[in-house]
């Protein structure tokens, strides 16, 4: 069984620690954070030991969440790395592009696994469409969430918006060949909400709003392909499909003209697509304790975190 421990157990953190308590592919070994108190507490309610150091803790075991603030992602991650312990960063991968190119090398020099915290893939509702996707030529995002002061000390675009600069990049198998983007602070120093237009070297253009200004959270994005069009809710969660019925030619244009009588009904098929009610941290933590076992190759791996965080990046330089 594999042994595994957290880095970190603020609020997300302590999540990774509950769930690795309750997954049967793993033992929970124990915590480090830097602060010592919380490290204890966590620990208590989920099992393990509260290490004293980083180091102690990775001496102790297989795999690892790094759940630290990002900009010690590097140190961290390539500390357990350079141990043999496999590496699970949460998102963004790194500060910067360099700090996570040099995490994507560690793992290559130190045969490990580094897969990324890009927990949307992960999204029943994500999942169930991505069997559904078939080069998309036009996608639009939005993720709208309530004002929080925690995380403000970052933009929006690396908050928000790079999970679905994410679920698009994973989708579009194609080189971002120019990015447009505006953004302006609203409530904090940083930039509070943002627009990007990312065009592919295949023709697609995917248009992405993030903000953190919002009323109510929103979680959609929306893909669309030439027979069909394809919703997700990761919210509510709900995925649904319209797709153009196998229809003459000659028919769509009697329509069109008003020759005869239709609408949307008469030309496509609506489906709501089966969920499961499965946690999306759980699938998360078991693909990324069944990679470190050597089964299949990460879902995210480093390489995906490092093409994200530059196209996120790419946007926040086109604010300014």
């Amino acid at each position: 069984m594999l042994k595994v421990g957290v880095a970190g157990v603020g609020h997300l953190g302590r999540l990774h620690a509950r769930v690795y308590s309750e997954l049967e592919s793993c033992g929970l070994v124990g915590v480090y954070d830097a602060d010592a108190g919380r490290a204890e507490s966590v620990a208590e309610e989920f099992g393990g030991s509260a290490f004293a150091s980083l180091d102690d803790l990775l001496s102790e075991i297989d795999a690892l969440s790094v759940v630290v603030p990002t900009t010690a992602h590097r140190d961290v991650a390539t500390a357990a790395m350079e141990r043999g312990v496999h590496v699970l960063v949460e998102k963004p991968i790194a500060s910067t592009l360099d700090e996570a190119r040099d995490l994507v090398a560690a793992s290559e020099q130190n045969d490990v696994v580094l897969q990324v915290g890009h927990i949307e893939r992960f999204g029943p509702a994500m999942r169930a469409a991505a069997r559904r996707l078939v080069d998309p030529l036009f996608v639009e995002a939005h993720r709208l969430g309530v004002f929080v002061p925690r995380g403000t000390d970052v933009a929006v675009v690396l908050d928000l918006m790079i999970h679905d600069i994410d679920l698009i990049l994973s989708v579009v198998r194609a080189p971002v060949v120019r990015v447009d983007a505006v953004g302006i602070p609203v409530l904090s120093p940083t930039t509070d909400i943002a627009n990007a237009r990312i065009g592919f070297e295949n023709g697609c253009v995917a248009n992405l709003t993030a903000s953190r200004v919002s009323r109510e959270k929103v979680r959609k994005i929306r893909f669309f392909q030439r027979d069909a069009y394809i919703s997700v809710d990761s919210l509510r969660p709900r995925a649904q499909v319209l797709k153009r019925r196998d229809l003459p030619l000659e028919f769509l244009h009697r329509i069109a003209s008003g020759e005869v009588e239709g609408g949307l009904e008469d030309i496509v098929d609506f489906e709501d697509l089966m969920l499961d009610d499965q946690e999306p941290l759980k699938l998360e933590l078991a693909s990324f304790v069944t990679a470190a076992d050597g089964e299949h190759e990460p879902v995210v791996t480093g390489a995906d975190g490092v093409r994200s965080l530059e196209v996120a990046l790419e946007v926040m330089r086109q604010i300014g």
